[in-house]
């Protein structure tokens, strides 16, 4: 490594935040506001580092990231866990902020992670990138709903279409991987959710595009959101079947996709699946089911930041946030 080399770890706290230099050996703290970030900025672009890391910390890191990347500063927020995980390779036990940003600092020269600067637009991008992909496959189930009954003379003109249809999908699929990709913060939220068995790139994507509360509320008001919350139909004496309604349609659609992976390829989604089939309920009742369920261990894992486990099958209630 060429002494040139400089790598900056930064610990983000509510109203500070704590930096340590590698192979410097320097640390110090700042305020985590405006002016001092701004100074901060400065102070950093005259050090020129190789690579400055934090760690993605529900947002708070969102200020300073946008900070670095306007200034062209190589910076990457990463997944707390894999900071813990090196202080434990490493033999760092004790934790203090400017410990942990000694941590954070030692792991950005070991490891390196990739620089993906925050871009102001990436929300928009990744949203209207999402919606992209949702009228190709719509007009490509249309077309091919429409092949079932075409006669001899259109037949060929449909599957000229669908074969056209279908070579435009890969580019949004490679668009929305690399714009989810791209972004720190989601790139965070992004492992932790294809983590899961059954979560796959598009899932992940349309889960983060359209549903950016999930990890903020409780499971209940994220299930009613969804629109995989049962409803009661009673009326006086007579008691009618519960029935899910309402909701964010799109990104039920997509879930019950992950759902019919996941209980085939996850374990803890599968077991629970089958347990409900055994016990009498209809088939299509226990998917729904199994959705509400996977999409609550899906908000657990993004509040508390914690990676898969079958765990999660069994305690993702005790994991919600309590309030919206």
């Amino acid at each position: 490594m060429s002494p040139s080399h400089l790598f900056v770890g930064i610990d983000v706290a509510k109203d500070h935040l704590d930096l340590a230099l590698r192979p410097a050996g320097r640390s110090w703290r700042v305020a985590d506001d405006g002016p001092a970030i701004a100074e901060l900025v400065e102070e950093l672009r005259t050090l020129a580092p190789t690579l400055v890391v934090l760690e993605a910390t529900g947002g708070a890191e969102l200020p300073l990231l946008a900070a670095l990347g306007g200034a062209g500063l190589p910076a990457v927020a990463i997944n707390p866990r894999q900071v813990r995980d090196f202080a434990r390779a490493t033999g760092r036990l004790a934790k203090t902020d400017r410990l942990d940003a000694e941590v954070i600092a030692h792991f950005a020269e070991a490891v390196r992670p990739a620089a993906r600067p925050l871009a102001d637009a990436r929300a928009r991008e990744l949203h209207e990138l999402s919606a992209r992909r949702r009228q190709l496959v719509e007009m490509l189930t249309a077309e091919r709903n429409r092949l079932r009954t075409a006669s001899a003379r259109v037949a060929p003109q449909l599957r000229e279409h669908i074969a056209w249809l279908q070579a435009r999908l890969r580019d949004p699929d490679a668009d929305l991987a690399a714009a989810v990709r791209a972004s720190p913060l989601w790139r965070e939220k992004d492992d932790l959710l294809r983590g899961v068995p059954g979560v796959g790139p598009v899932v992940s994507a349309t889960l983060l595009a359209d549903l950016p509360e999930l990890g903020e509320l409780n499971r209940r008001d994220i299930a009613a959101l969804v629109g995989v919350a049962p409803f009661n139909r009673d009326s006086g004496r007579w008691r009618g079947r519960r029935a899910i309604w309402g909701g964010r349609a799109r990104v039920r659609a997509t879930l019950y996709m992950a759902t019919l992976v996941a209980t085939r390829h996850n374990p803890a989604i599968r077991a629970f699946y089958l347990r409900l089939v055994a016990a009498g309920k209809p088939k299509k009742v226990a998917l729904t089911a199994a959705m509400r369920k996977l999409l609550t261990v899906l908000n657990a894992i993004l509040h508390t930041r914690t990676p898969w486990t079958e765990s999660y099958s069994r305690h993702s209630a005790a994991a919600q946030p309590q309030s919206a």
